[in-house]
């Protein structure tokens, strides 16, 4: 999908830099600031929940290849580091359903349990198979529900209660234990096909009640799960997340009931929230890492839309806005896009049609390949000073000391800016461009760039090299 950069190279000429901009030893436009350290980034990633998976393995073995080349290359796809995998809780396998590991009860919370496993899990097997061959190391499993004897309203859907947390009261008795040993099998089951489970949560929007696989906690509700599956998480080798919340404002209650709590805060590894209800602009009040787990634009009034910048909430730069809000003022280690490919009116970052044997490619995709390819896991966020406030510059030093500078320009003017990094690859997203390498955007002089950016367009500058203050 490259395009000539003869445009991108036409914005160069343009630009004539005056004043302190134009002498090699003024203070930089944009000033990375390598002693200054923030978070550790463990990756980016996607959902391939409610079978959509199987979309892309439906597809002729020709098509098939193209759209896992783009969902996970790391050269010229979108380059997750993380999957994020639904633990199924329905009785049925069909399209939005997930098939539970114990579909029907054992016959109580202390029966032996009887749990069956197909090998494909709705189609995420086969796929988490196809990541890991294409370097993805951390598969990240959440079950959006208990299976429906374990609950207070007898069903996977509409919400309900885990019984035997605090203030529940059903027949059946405690499901606390049963529940949690439920949920390490499922890692167990992936151990055996060759796949790691590495992070494991047990609920999904924990403050939200609606007709699919749905299950509702409260802020100590989940701290007092956290408990109880923390130990059999620790003696599986499994990192525990929590809480999921639907907003990222909402989760402050979660992380705060779990910190307060000693032994909840022991087990817990990674504090999670969703950005629906309020977007991730702001720390949450937690010692743990924590992760953007799950985000979307609403598709419902645009259906789907491949534009960078149109006006929509589906647009690409608006993606990459909130990337970078994500990563830079909520101080997050990690980006969780909902789903990496699915059908109809879908934000997805592709739509697959399965049926026709076709596939569409958003400029979503580009917008989180732009971050994904280029800040790895182990990558330490760094200090940056930009003298612009049209830009959204964030910076990351990589484990083998290279750097990528992400650089928003959120106006519609051409602006030149200096940014102390040597001789440094720019590759550049916009309306016309694909995350494409752009060498006329950037000229160098001594330990200094000059680089011309586009109006509305993120650019990605790469070192090819460890840099130095």
């Amino acid at each position: 999908m490259l395009r000539a950069l003869s445009a991108v190279a036409a914005l160069v000429p343009a630009v004539t830099l005056v004043g302190p901009a134009a002498a090699a030893s003024a203070q930089p436009d944009i000033d990375i600031q390598r002693a200054q350290t923030h978070q550790t980034i463990d990756g980016f990633g996607y959902s391939t929940a409610f079978q959509r998976a199987t979309l892309v393995h439906n597809l002729s073995p020709e098509k098939q290849k193209e759209v896992l080349d783009l969902l996970l290359d790391r050269r010229e796809g979108a380059a997750p580091s993380i999957l994020r995998l639904g633990i199924g809780s329905s009785a049925t396998n069909v399209y939005d359903s997930m098939l539970s590991i114990q579909p029907a009860d054992p016959g109580g919370p202390a029966a032996p349990p009887k749990y069956t496993w197909d090998g494909w899990d709705s189609g995420q097997v086969w796929f988490s198979k196809e990541a890991k061959r294409r370097g993805v190391k951390r598969f990240y499993a959440d079950a959006w529900s208990a299976p429906g004897y374990m609950k207070t309203n007898g069903t996977d859907v509409s919400g309900g209660s885990l019984c035997g947390l605090q203030g529940t009261q059903c027949p059946s008795g405690d499901w606390r234990e049963a529940y949690a040993r439920y949920l390490v099998q499922y890692a167990k089951f992936y151990r055996q096909e060759g796949i790691r489970i590495t992070d494991l949560a047990f609920l999904n929007e924990p403050d939200w009640t609606t007709e699919y696989a749905s299950m509702r906690f409260t802020p100590a509700q989940a701290a007092e799960f956290v408990k109880v599956l923390g130990p059999y998480a620790d003696q599986a080798g499994v990192n525990v997340v929590c809480c999921e919340s639907i907003g990222w404002r909402s989760s402050e209650a979660y992380a705060q009931a779990i910190e307060a709590d000693p032994e909840a805060r022991d087990h817990l590894d990674i504090m999670s929230g969703h950005g629906y209800a309020s977007g991730a602009d702001f720390p949450l009040p937690t010692s743990k890492r924590t992760w953007l787990s799950e985000w979307a634009p609403s598709s419902v009034a645009d259906g789907w839309t491949e534009a960078w910048d149109s006006g929509k909430a589906t647009d690409g730069i608006r993606i990459a806005e909130r990337i970078h809000d994500t990563l830079a003022l909520a101080g997050s280690s990690g980006f969780v896009y909902w789903l990496g490919g699915s059908r109809g009116k879908t934000a997805a970052l592709i739509q697959i049609d399965d049926a026709n044997d076709t596939y569409r490619v958003s400029s979503r995709l580009y917008a989180f390949a732009a971050y994904s390819r280029f800040i790895r896991p182990n990558a330490v966020r760094i200090g940056v000073n930009s003298t612009d406030d049209g830009l959204k510059v964030s910076a990351y030093r990589n484990a083998d000391g290279t750097e990528a500078v992400e650089i928003l320009n959120t106006t519609s003017a051409t602006i030149s800016a200096t940014v102390d990094v040597k001789r440094p690859k720019a590759y550049l997203t916009d309306s016309t461009h694909s995350l494409e390498p752009a060498p006329g955007m950037v000229s160098s002089r001594g330990r200094k760039a000059t680089v011309t950016l586009a109006p509305r367009s993120l650019t990605t500058l790469v070192s090819d090299q460890p840099q130095h203050d």
